[in-house]
This record gives structure tokens, C-alpha cells and sequence, in this order.
């Protein structure tokens, strides 16, 4: 076998294997409610007890990758890791330790292949594979972060039905809101049992609705917090805020699902053209111009 064949093979093993080491391989330990009260903080605000002693618990790789990569993209990744609802084992340091690790392997990569096969090609691929892998986690909480705030945008309405039955049925606002996320096993009720949580531990209505919406990202519930915030502060009727905005929600549903009817058509033409419209010729055609051409033999 030849001698660059070994060396990209064992620089690939090696990558992989120090990317799964940085991968998350276990799930929530027993500080996870500790980690809970501490999500949505900005990075550089740690908390006394277990929370402060996580700081010599992590792990030598994830300390480098915060000292060698920019301060703004520890916080580029908490904050996307935060609206991704902070996934059980995806630590921000194995995060950072990816993103330290991966763009070393596709240099390394590049380096090897332009070795075997000098070029431009080779290259190009490394410093693609060096920019990809620099960017794949916060692509990966991205994409995580975008479905988890299409789920909270989609309960909304129906949440702000039930919160506004509850508040006219005499219950206050703030329990209605907890009975709700306790009703609930999806993204919003996780996120509406942190804020009751955090109002318990002695935040107000204003701190504990504005770190959910740090949290979450979602526009349709920032909306949501914001005219509930005003009311509070006003005084307006909670009950009426709630109305208003349950029906807002709903016209803003419906006029998301008629929006993606609309650009079926449109999506479907394609798949049509290139996919099933050329097997449609050839079955009705395909006899027809066989026998043309038997005739002309």
C-alpha cells in the first residue's frame, strides 16, 4: 500500500476518533437540573456551587478550543446551542472541541492529498473541508434551532387558547402558564416550565419572560412576551391580552399553512418535468416507436 495511503488513513482515523471523543456519548447526568437553571446566561456568568465547579470539570479540549477561538464564537455557539434547547450531552466545549478538531482534519487532509496528487484541485477541497468543518456545528444547531421554533410557533396558538380558558375560568396568570407547561411534553412546555421555575427562584414576570425569549428565538413567541410584558406593566387586562393574541396566532397559522399550499405548484413542477413526465413518454411513446422503426426495417 502507499505510503500517503497510511498517513490519510491514519489522519482520518485519528480525526473521527478525536471527533466522537468531543461528541456527546452520554446522556443527562445528574447535574442536568443544575445546567437547566443556568440556560439562556451569558457566557462568562457562572453561578456558585456545583454550576461554579463545572468550570475545572471540563475537558482539555474544550479549555483549549475557548482560548485559542474567538470570544464571540463561544458565545455565537451558546446562544445558538441555547435556541436549540441546549440538547442533553451536546456540551458548548465538545462543541468547541469539534469545531477546534474538524478544520485541523480537513487541513490535515488536504495537506495529504495535495502531496500524493499535486494541484489546484486538492487544494480547493482542503480549504472547503477546513471552512466546513469550522462551521458544521453551528450549522447543526442552526437547523436544530429552526426546527425547535417552528414546533413552539405551531403550539402557540392552541397554548394561548388553553392559557386564556384557564384565566377566565379564574385562575391567575402566571398559574395558568405552569399548568399549561405541565400539560405539555413538546419544546414550549419545556420552555414555559423553565420560566415558572425561574419565577419561582425569585426572578420577576419581566427577567424570567425576557430570558425565554433569549432562550428561545421564536418571533411569534417574543410577540407573545412582549404584549404580555406591557400589560403588566399598564395594567391592562391579561384576560383581553390573551384573546387578542390567541386569535392573532391562529391568522398567523393559517396564513402560514395557505402560504406552503400555494407553493406546492410550484415545488411539484420539478419533479414533474424531469422525473415523471419523461417515464410517461417513454410508456405511451415507447411502443409506438418501436414499431415505427420494425416497419422501417
Amino acid at each position: 500500500m502507499p505510503g500517503y495511503l497510511l498517513v490519510g488513513i491514519a489522519a482520518l482515523a485519528l480525526g473521527l476518533a478525536l471527533a466522537v471523543w468531543s461528541l456527546p456519548l452520554r446522556g443527562p447526568g445528574p447535574r442536568r437540573t443544575v445546567a437547566n437553571l443556568r440556560l439562556g446566561m451569558p457566557v462568562g456568568v457562572r453561578t456558585r456551587g456545583p454550576a461554579a465547579g463545572e468550570e475545572q470539570g471540563r475537558s482539555g479540549l474544550g479549555a483549549l478550543a475557548r482560548r485559542v477561538l474567538p470570544v464571540t464564537a463561544a458565545r455565537r455557539l451558546e446562544r445558538l446551542h441555547a435556541h436549540a434547547g441546549s440538547p442533553p450531552g451536546w456540551s458548548v466545549d465538545r462543541l468547541l472541541g469539534v469545531k477546534l478538531v474538524l478544520p485541523l482534519v480537513g487541513a490535515l487532509l488536504g495537506l495529504v492529498f495535495g502531496w500524493a496528487a499535486p494541484g489546484p484541485l486538492p487544494v480547493l477541497v482542503g480549504l472547503v473541508a477546513v471552512v466546513v468543518g469550522f462551521f458544521l456545528p453551528e450549522l447543526l444547531l442552526h437547523s436544530r434551532a429552526q426546527e425547535r421554533g417552528a414546533q413552539i410557533a405551531l403550539e402557540l396558538a392552541d397554548l394561548l387558547d388553553q392559557v386564556t380558558i384557564s384565566v377566565e375560568a379564574g385562575l391567575s396568570f402566571d398559574a395558568a402558564v405552569a399548568r399549561a407547561g405541565r400539560n405539555r411534553q413538546t419544546p414550549l412546555g419545556e420552555e414555559l416550565r423553565r420560566t415558572h421555575q425561574d419565577m419561582q427562584l425569585g426572578q420577576s414576570r419581566r427577567q424570567a419572560y425576557e430570558a425565554l425569549i433569549r432562550r428561545t428565538g421564536a418571533a411569534e413567541l417574543e410577540k407573545f412576551v412582549r404584549a404580555v410584558i406591557q400589560a403588566d406593566a399598564y395594567g391592562v387586562p391579561i384576560a383581553d391580552v390573551l384573546r387578542s393574541q390567541a386569535v392573532e396566532a391562529r391568522l398567523k397559522r393559517r396564513q402560514q399553512a395557505e402560504e406552503k399550499a400555494m407553493q406546492i405548484p410550484t415545488k411539484v413542477v420539478f419533479p414533474l418535468v424531469l422525473l415523471i413526465l419523461p417515464v410517461m413518454f417513454i410508456v405511451l411513446l415507447g411502443p409506438a416507436v418501436i414499431d415505427v422503426l420494425g416497419s422501417l426495417d
